[in-house]
């Protein structure tokens, strides 16, 4: 059983740090480009402007040794199991991005409202 994960491209955003992205994308994302490694060039046939599509993501920034967390960063709310919520601090730091595209031009795919921070890699995209 093969269980390695594939980097399939990258996400370049204009957010360069964590603490200065909002908490989902319909909260202030922003338009990013997703850049696609060449070898996965035919995986995004298909792919049109307007399209809605979830983006999976490794969020390298996360701290996988978190279990519990306050929902939404708020000292002032009752720690959680991280499976019970949207955070980036977990075992496996995998996030998901509801966008939508607004343009495809060779590798690169332009979408909207995006909370990624830039460089963070891309694990896949589904349409939604």
């Amino acid at each position: 059983m093969d269980t390695d994960l594939k980097i399939i491209g990258f996400i370049k955003s204009e957010f360069k740090k964590r603490e200065d992205t909002p908490k989902q994308g319909d909260e202030g994302g922003v338009e990013a480009v997703l850049h696609i490694k060449e070898e996965f060039s035919e995986a995004m046939d298909g792919l049109k402007p307007g399209m809605e599509i979830l983006l999976l993501s490794w969020l390298h920034e996360g701290d996988r040794n978190y279990l519990r967390v306050h929902p939404r960063g708020n000292k002032a709310t009752p720690m959680r199991g991280v499976f019970s919520t949207r955070s980036p601090d977990r075992p496996n730091p995998i996030g998901l991005h509801p966008v939508t595209i607004k343009s495809v031009n060779g590798l690169e795919i332009r979408v909207y409202p995006l909370e990624a921070i830039d460089g963070t890699p891309l694990l896949d995209i589904k349409n939604a």
